[in-house]
């Protein structure tokens, strides 16, 4: 046997080395990527904008979305403030699907305060007789708030909230005919109880535009016997959609979701414990019981 042929059959037999794909998917869910979302109008305590930060800062959050009704409003730049002083990123902002006086307030602060963010907005279903229709309606709705968040760096995120608009087809198609690079789709569970069987190939879909991804507790038709949003551990479905989540390859940021009357450090707490004990699962350890939870039983 030549010496090259010998090398080349010694090559063959040897180990070869783990291909990227063999690789376990990597984990999505670690806490720099945690967003809390959902704790400003949704907070038995009312807490003020230095109080939300502090409670921020105790729990371990470096990342938040910001959503408002018009009593907040005036606190906003003070709020942008603390939060620039904490050294807690402002990853999104709950935004009108218009240009009227508040998007020109949220605007002001934004450019004031230089913050490159996300642009969270839903809308209802756009006039239209059919799917062509719908589509360039939104478009026109939605292109002057793209461009505008544009010229101070941000972007838009599509928003689902049921309806037509809330069909990631249909997100998609908009994005497809507005051709804007910074626009984009927040995906939320709460609002996704008619999309959970075919989830995956929702995530798929999506996952090009992807900029946000936000995580509650799920059940089956829970948004139709009192269950649309639980803390994550309590879900018959939490596992499943998480690991899709995983495998799906995306990466980006994670909202871990408030939006009850309950005190809103306590479910956000409750969502982070939950999380810890999916988590270990997802990695195929030995869960451990499943935590005590502060808002439900």
């Amino acid at each position: 046997m030549s010496r090259a042929l010998l090398l080349a059959t010694i090559a063959v037999c040897l180990p070869q080395p783990a291909r990227a794909a063999d690789n376990p998917p990597a984990d999505p869910f670690t806490r720099d990527k945690l967003v809390a979302w959902c704790i400003v109008p949704f907070d038995a305590k009312k807490r003020t904008p230095t109080e939300r930060v502090e409670m921020l800062q105790k729990i371990g959050f470096k990342n938040y979305a910001y959503d408002w009704r018009a009593e907040h409003l005036p606190t906003f730049d003070e709020e942008v403030g603390l939060l620039k002083k904490a050294k807690i990123e402002l990853t999104a902002v709950w935004f009108p699907a218009n240009l009227g006086p508040d998007a020109q307030k949220l605007l002001e602060v934004i450019k004031k305060h230089d913050i490159k963010t996300q642009l969270w907005v839903t809308m209802g279903d756009p006039v239209g007789k059919d799917q062509a229709a719908k589509v360039e309606s939104a478009v026109k709705v939605l292109k002057p708030i793209a461009e505008e968040a544009a010229k101070c760096g941000c972007k838009l995120a599509l928003y689902n909230h049921g309806g037509w608009f809330g069909e990631p087809e249909n997100q998609v198609a908009i994005i497809d005919a507005l051709k804007l690079k910074n626009v984009g789709i927040v995906y939320n569970l709460h609002h996704g109880h008619d999309h959970f069987d075919r989830f995956p190939a929702i995530l798929k879909l999506m996952k090009p535009h992807l900029l946000a991804l936000n995580i509650n507790g799920s059940t089956k038709g829970g948004d139709k016997v009192g269950k649309k949003i639980l803390p994550l551990g309590t879900g018959e479905l939490d596992l499943t959609l998480l690991r899709a989540i995983r495998d799906s390859g995306y990466s980006g940021p994670i909202g871990i979701l408030g939006h009850t009357q309950d005190d809103a450090a306590e479910r956000l707490a409750d969502n982070l414990d939950g999380l810890g004990w999916l988590r270990r699962e997802l990695a195929g350890k030995e869960p451990g019981p499943r935590p005590t939870y502060r808002t439900w039983k």
